[in-house]
């Protein structure tokens, strides 16, 4: 498409009469149209009539049109890369953040998630709530450094890792030691040789794991600000946390810490991205007290403390991505776990069959009796011949059902594809078709071997 100058009065309407009177009340008599062109596409027209100035438009006046149009051009181009590169990095962060978070039996979650403003980008913070295996509960908030889709992408890319680690069922300061490396093993990869200074990426992180039987939370922190802890009398305090090195620092040789708290039932966990609680014009320490006063409602639903704690942001507009996630604990109650000790000796194994198989019967779980039996003979079985003391047996009934026996082996177990003749091997195998998932994680004397079975539709409606 290409200019067009046109001297003539108004035969360029004739075609649409109401537009045509129009033309002819406003005294236009001469017309420039001009493509608004960017990056070989054309992305409007601007037109130029002369109504009274008596004169037509000469060449002249289209050439400083063309000029106008092209530096216009420019500025739209600019502005519509812009919105579609924030668009991009918004959908990519809300695609990438859970949709739902759910916290099984050992929590009640909400959260909100409040993106930057329009000056200042996408920012790279995220959440997440990971049931594990044994009813408990881990919850991760973390903030990657900077802004924009970059952020976003390797927000992902982190988010990925620590649920990776956390199926490892690692401790805390543990998987915050991986998924440092991790951060480092980016900032190697993405380094540009070419470019002096290279950009490095930075992140802070909060993990916690949360365990509704014994009531107690572990966790490590690598930056990242301070949770809050809101009894059920509305008493808020702060845990005594280690701050921990940022991610992607490459400080290997200081170590990340675990600390480890018993919570009372009904406990609130809050856990945040620093852009609640900081902004330019105030001290952080003033945020915290808002927030903590936003908490301390005795009672209240988890939403309406998150709505609450929204409340306290300052009015002007958010110069950083502002992330919560509010959770409340739960306690399994003592007729829901049954654990038994049990002896390195092979008769340990029909002994821990009928103990099960009992419990089950008093639980109302006949229909898993047979399948739980197999399960238990199995690993109860591996722990005698794989461990050096004794084992242990436990069954915790909450969403589903889980069989857990302990040894004091630190070997993980690991499957076998056993082949038609082979008389042993078979046993893992047999777990993992009996069980709806199975796995191992390591223990402070030994590990854990695991199982989970879907309660029957009648148990778990209860």
């Amino acid at each position: 498409m290409e200019p067009v100058l046109d001297t003539r009065a108004g035969p360029w309407v004739d075609h649409d009469p109401v537009r045509a009177q129009k033309v002819r009340d406003s005294g236009v008599h001469s017309l420039m149209v001009v493509p608004i062109r960017a990056r070989r596409c054309v992305l409007g027209l601007a037109l130029f009539g002369r109504s009274l100035e008596q004169t037509p438009f000469q060449e002249d006046d289209l050439l400083l049109a063309e000029e106008l149009v092209t530096r216009a051009a420019l500025c739209l181009d600019n502005a519509l890369q812009y919105a579609r590169e924030r668009t991009a990095a918004l959908t990519l962060q809300r695609d990438l953040l859970p949709r739902g978070v759910r916290g099984g039996a050992a929590v009640e979650v909400a959260s909100r998630y409040v993106p930057a403003d329009m000056d200042h980008g996408v920012g790279g913070d995220w959440f997440d709530v990971i049931e594990l295996s044994g009813a408990r509960v881990a919850l991760v908030v973390g903030d990657v450094v900077g802004h924009g889709i970059n952020a976003a992408a390797t927000m992902g890319r982190l988010r990925t890792a620590v649920r990776t680690l956390a199926d490892l069922d690692l401790p805390p300061d543990e998987l915050l030691a991986h998924l440092d490396d991790t951060v480092v093993r980016l900032n190697d990869d993405d380094a540009d040789v070419s470019d002096p200074v290279p950009a490095v990426v930075g992140a802070t992180c909060l993990y916690a794991v949360y365990d509704p039987v014994t009531r107690r939370c572990t966790m490590a922190r690598a930056g990242h600000p301070l949770p809050l802890i809101v009894d059920a009398q509305g008493k808020v305090t702060v845990p005594d946390l280690p701050a921990g090195a940022p991610l992607g620092l490459g400080l290997g040789l200081v170590p990340f810490e675990s600390v480890e708290l018993e919570l009372a039932e009904g406990s609130v966990l809050a856990f945040f991205s620093d852009g609640l609680v900081e902004s330019r014009d105030e001290d952080i320490d003033v945020g915290l007290r808002r927030l903590s006063a936003a908490l301390a409602q005795p009672g209240a639903s988890l939403e309406d403390l998150c709505s609450r704690a929204m409340r306290t942001l300052p009015t002007q507009t958010a110069a950083d991505d502002v992330t919560l996630l509010l959770a409340r604990t739960r306690a399994l109650q003592p007729v829901q776990v049954a654990s038994w000790d049990l002896p390195k000796e092979l008769v340990t194994v029909p002994t821990a069959r009928r103990l099960a198989a009992r419990q089950l019967r008093e639980w109302g779980l006949e229909p898993l009796v047979t399948p739980v039996e197999s399960i238990v003979s199995e690993l109860v079985a591996n722990a005698i011949h794989h461990g050096d003391g004794p084992s242990r047996l436990r069954l915790i009934q909450h969403r589903v059902l889980t069989c857990e026996v302990s040894d004091t082996s630190t070997g993980q177990p690991r499957p076998r594809h056993p082949r038609t003749l082979d008389e042993h091997g078979r046993g893992l195998y047999l777990v993992a078709r009996l069980s709806r998932r199975w796995g191992s994680r390591s223990a402070a004397d030994g590990k854990v071997v695991w199982a989970e079975q879907d309660l029957p539709s009648a148990a778990g409606a209860l």
